[in-house]
């Protein structure tokens, strides 16, 4: 069972700002990361800042994603029967790079045991992993609490997080499942079980280090990646975020493993900002927060949403976003 590390106090400076409207509380700026360190070839090029706790989600924090471009999901109160889904609309600064949070998060749907895993796939399902009942939970649009929720293959001992391969990455439109007790990761079949939820099937094919969590892809054209494209993992257990180059299925390659970012406690979901490329993890423990890397490069600009290409009459492309969208995803050529 994971543990949260003991919670120091830390005190948040909100500020008043007085208008036609009345007083309106100011969300807290993002502050410079303490006591971390970037690993060789990546500093110098990457700035970690943290964004702090989010008003109204419960300690401790799981997964994350992006509803949309203003919009954070992040799980709360983690790894329990209470576990849940919460939105919380997010504040840009310069460079519309997130600062932080506006107002209080609000119920988006409940999550029992939700751990690092939260992303949205096929069919606009929300998926996430549950802790430690090694169980994926399934939640179609409109809906608040999962459809459906299956037990995952054994050999995955209890499953941390599940990313999907986005466009662009060898492998793509792959799902891929982690396991934070044994550090399995997997490459998961989904089958559509015709009610808009699917089954799911596994397959062990490497071992990871470090507790993984949540994981995402980066282009190899930024800083320190070598041209290579990788995955950058959330190591719970390392307290860091380990960087491993992907193979032609979009697998990591376990012997070239290297640190991206140490120093840290309870690292857990991650994501991909689609509007600045930013990198942003959750914390389980740590004072449960939100940390934003930045240094990556921009996503190339937003293609428009399932509804909008419907109204355009692009039934193909929509077609295309409908399966195996990922927010924040990279489209190369």
């Amino acid at each position: 069972m994971k543990f949260p590390a003991s919670r120091p106090f830390v005190a948040v400076v909100l500020a008043a700002l007085t208008g036609a409207a009345g007083l309106v509380s100011a969300p807290a700026l993002a502050a410079p990361c303490s006591g971390v360190t970037f690993g060789a070839g990546f500093a110098g090029s990457y700035t970690c800042e943290t964004l702090g706790s989010v008003d109204g989600v419960a300690p401790s924090y799981g997964g994350l994603t992006f509803l949309n471009n203003s919009t954070l999901l992040i799980g709360g109160a983690a790894n329990g029967a209470g576990g849940t889904i919460n939105a919380v609309g997010v504040v840009r600064g310069a460079g519309n790079h997130i600062t932080g949070f506006a107002g209080s998060a609000t119920l988006y749907a409940t999550a029992p045991y939700i751990d690092g895993g939260l992303s949205f796939g096929p069919g606009g399902v929300l998926f996430f992993t549950g802790y430690s009942n090694n169980t994926l939970g399934q939640i179609k649009p409109g809906s608040t609490s999962p459809d459906k929720t299956v037990s995952l293959n054994p050999a995955l001992s209890s499953v941390g997080s599940i990313v999907f391969v986005p466009s662009g990455f060898a492998g793509a439109g792959g799902t891929k499942l982690l396991s934070y007790s044994n550090g399995n990761w997997a490459n998961a079949t989904l089958t559509s079980d015709g009610s808009g939820t699917y089954d799911v099937e596994s397959s062990v094919v490497a071992t990871l280090a470090g507790g993984p969590e949540g994981a995402v892809y980066v282009d190899g054209d930024n800083a320190g990646f070598s041209g290579l494209d990788s995955l950058l993992v959330s190591s719970y257990g390392a307290g860091a975020i380990s960087a491993y180059q992907i193979d032609a299925n979009g697998d990591p390659i376990v012997g070239t493993l290297s640190t991206f970012l140490s120093g840290l406690t309870g690292a857990e979901g991650a994501v991909i900002d689609p509007v600045t490329g930013d990198f942003l993890f959750s914390t389980f423990g740590g004072s449960n927060q939100v940390i934003v890397v930045s240094g990556f490069e921009a996503p190339p600009p937003a293609i428009p949403e399932p509804t909008s290409l419907a109204l355009l009459g692009i039934g193909l492309l929509g077609l295309g976003l409908r399966h195996g969208f990922i927010p924040g995803r990279r489209r190369r050529t």
